[in-house]
């Protein structure tokens, strides 16, 4: 696998810093889930369950093993160290200051092993004014820009029904962590990655800040559109659902035109253009919904094939699962659980054609489940060293 040989100790709880653990693992690094052995990851308990096991926990930590380590107490802090100086890469996602009260700083900890990559993911970053102010993903969210223009005009803003500011500061956290991987391959040496999660939730806001700046124009709430993009909206069908219609290119746009039999439309001097679309955007999506409620929505879908315009169903979990394209590109996989059995998940994104990643086993039932495993293998700890270590609650 391609991150074959990267070992990677990972600090911190729920989503942001997790997320990017499990993006590596996937690829093949040694992925060490660390917890504290009084208060494990709360993660474990999220989401829906099953026979009191949480549903989320087993993919968030898919490929990882499993250690505690009580990094309040100064041996705990001496113990990271020894871990530190035998890895390649430590992702943590605590508030900022939180390594530096330890004791733990990237100084110190690249004075042990310079070569060590010291992933950061935090609610406003490492340095600024709001540095110490807690940040979880629904503030970044916000401070990001998307709750302001996700919802409908005449409602309060919304959210997006998954916790997206946490993922993309993931997204973000790994593309770092593998460029900082990459050079150092050139330097020798290893660095920070300091990902704020408003900052990669405002860094997929498109043309927000010209259309302002330049433009004085700022983006609201729009529902199903984008303001100027026409036409890409949803559109109801006569047998009371709705397809997802995308033909704002113009080459696209005729093709749509022809497929509702109305090839004159594309002629039309209100829709012959990107900006007129744009500019009579409500009248245009009225006339396509016109047309849409006239056939069923398997009808609908057949037309567009036909004529090359990209369409679909709105998914829910039932009709992904029933999907062929699913099934055929392996987005559902199945691991074994030891206490569910069979165990469905998402598959690995993205496809490596020649080194793919994949998924080994499900993340650790029990807390600590490695423990003398990695201490005893890597640091070479004997089980009355392991067995002190537990009485005295740093493991």
């Amino acid at each position: 696998m391609p991150l074959e040989g990267i070992r990677v100790l990972e600090l911190g709880t729920l989503l942001a810093g997790p997320f990017t653990g499990r993006l590596l693992g996937d690829f093949g690094a040694e992925v060490i889930k660390i917890e504290a052995p009084d208060v494990s990851d709360p993660l474990r308990n999220w989401g829906k369950s099953k026979e009191g096991v949480g549903l989320w926990w087993p993919i968030q930590s898919r490929n990882k093993k499993s250690i505690t380590l009580n990094l309040r107490t100064p041996e705990g802090q001496e113990i990271l160290k020894e871990l530190v100086a035998e890895a390649d890469i430590l992702i943590e996602n605590f508030r900022p200051g939180t390594f530096e009260k330890w004791g733990l700083s990237y100084e110190s900890l690249s004075e042990i092993n310079p070569k060590l990559i010291m992933t950061r993911t935090s609610g406003f970053g490492q340095t600024g004014p709001y540095h110490k102010k807690a940040g979880f993903g629904s503030v970044g969210e916000a401070m990001g820009g998307i709750r302001y223009v996700t919802g409908f005009e005449d409602r309060a803003p919304s959210r997006i029904g998954i916790s997206i500011g946490d993922t993309l500061a993931a997204l973000f956290a790994t593309i770092g962590t593998l460029v900082a991987l990459q050079e150092r391959h050139q330097s020798g040496k290893g660095q920070v990655v300091d990902t704020a999660i408003y900052e990669s939730v405002f860094a997929v806001m498109e043309s927000l800040i010209p259309d302002y700046l330049l433009a004085g124009y700022i983006r609201e709430r729009m529902g199903n559109v984008l303001p100027g993009v026409a036409p890409s909206n949803i559109y109801f069908t006569k047998d009371k659902t709705y397809v997802v219609i995308g033909a704002n290119a113009d080459g696209v746009f005729r093709r749509l035109c022809e497929a509702m039999g109305q090839p004159e439309l594309a002629e039309d001097g209100r829709y012959a253009t990107h900006l007129a679309r744009g500019e009579n955007q409500k009248q245009l999506d009225a006339l396509i919904e016109e047309w849409t409620k006239s056939l069923d929505s398997k009808e609908i879908l057949a037309l567009l094939e036909e004529h090359g315009v990209p369409s679909g169903l709105i998914y829910s979990a039932k009709d992904i699962v029933e999907d062929p394209h699913y099934a055929a590109r392996e987005m559902i996989i199945k691991t074994e659980h030891p206490t569910l059995g069979e165990f469905p998940m998402p598959g690995i994104v993205p496809k490596l054609s020649r080194t793919p990643g994949g998924v080994k086993h499900v993340g650790a039932e029990s807390v600590g489940k490695d423990n003398a495993a990695v201490y005893g293998k890597l640091l070479e700890y004997d089980e009355e060293k392991l067995e002190e270590l537990k009485q005295k609650n740093i493991i």
